[in-house]
């Protein structure tokens, strides 16, 4: 019984629950939204903001943010469609694009713990130049007539199940077992939710901030290739604005913007959420331009109950400390 009061104070399972929710009402309205093919659907439709979301997760975690990965999403979109498209590998493609996002990474990472630039004004400085980059890469022009081989990519099925997917599962699977159960994995909670001890420690504060960067780098450029496959283009302004959906997700699925609290499993659920909630809307008829306003809307109220949660636990920890004081000084006496 114990255990299963702790697993409903855990905030992926708030999370879970929240989702659940949104199906059965949904549902309630529309019977289709329940179809098994619609729920696949979804969680198709998501791989994109999952790995973005993941990769987020771990800059989040130090008590920083990216908001840049819009711009390497389409910047290495389109660089990876143009490779493809002119009769490259699609290997090569893969490759180019995870140096693009890796030198994005590593430039934005340097810049907030050399330079000491405010990680939101360093990326979003980032996300301008890399824009900028794109539109003359691509000479303002959408890269289109992509080969069936590299759309075909993100049809891929094994029983039943879309292969991307799985292979997107596994690796979130596997980053958090890293994350939770290892001594360096546990560094970037730590890093976040307190520096100085983390120094005090003998963490390398500054390098696993430049490596959570690195990844979020990478993990944006994947999501640009799969977007490019999923949709079979790219135009000049691929991943625009999907920054704050990915932040909305994250912080839904229990990543702190304060830092040093979170999991990638909840930042995937919480893409799964966004994801549903735009699928949603189709079902409900809703007009598109509503998903902007209502993502901006719940990323909102979700940063304000973080807020208040984290100013509630800071009090109830300083409450504690002071009553280990008292409890120390009376034993003294």
């Amino acid at each position: 019984m114990s255990k299963i009061i702790v697993l409903t104070k855990q905030r992926e399972f708030r999370t879970i629950l929240f989702l659940i929710i949104i199906f059965l009402l949904v549902g309630l309205v529309n019977s289709d939204f329940l179809a098994m093919e619609n729920i696949l659907n979804t969680v198709k439709n998501s791989l994109l903001y999952i790995v973005l979301a993941v990769g987020l997760t771990l800059v989040l975690l130090t008590g920083e943010i990216d908001i840049s990965i819009g711009g390497t999403l389409g910047l290495s979109a389109a660089v990876g469609g143009v490779i493809v498209r002119d009769g490259g590998s699609i290997f090569l493609a893969i490759l180019i694009a995870i140096c693009i996002g890796a030198i994005i990474g590593l430039i934005n990472g340097i810049g907030v713990t050399k330079l000491k630039i405010s990680s939101f004004i360093m990326t979003l400085g980032m996300l301008e130049i890399v824009r900028v980059v794109q539109v003359i890469y691509t000479d303002g022009k959408w890269i289109e007539n992509l080969p069936a081989n590299f759309k075909h990519i993100s049809q891929i099925n094994i029983a039943g199940m879309n292969l991307l997917g799985i292979i997107v599962i596994l690796a979130v699977i596997t980053l958090h077992l890293y994350l939770s159960n290892s001594r360096k994995g546990r560094y970037f909670a730590a890093i976040g939710d307190n520096e100085d001890g983390a120094i005090l420690m003998g963490i390398p504060v500054k390098r696993y901030k430049v490596i959570s960067f690195v990844i979020s780098g990478i993990s944006a450029s994947l999501a640009g290739l799969i977007f490019a496959s999923q949709v079979g283009f790219i135009s000049t302004t691929a991943g625009l604005g999907i920054e704050m959906t990915v932040i909305a997700a994250a912080v839904l699925g229990g990543v702190s913007l304060s830092g040093g609290i979170g999991s990638v499993i909840g930042a995937a659920i919480g893409a799964i959420i966004m994801s549903s909630i735009n699928s949603a809307l189709v079902f409900l008829k809703v007009p598109a331009f509503w998903n902007a306003t209502i993502s901006g809307s719940l990323l909102i109220f979700i940063v304000v109950v973080d807020v208040l949660i984290f100013r509630r636990a800071n009090k109830r920890a300083k409450k504690e400390r002071l009553n280990a004081r008292v409890l120390t000084l009376t034993k003294e006496v």
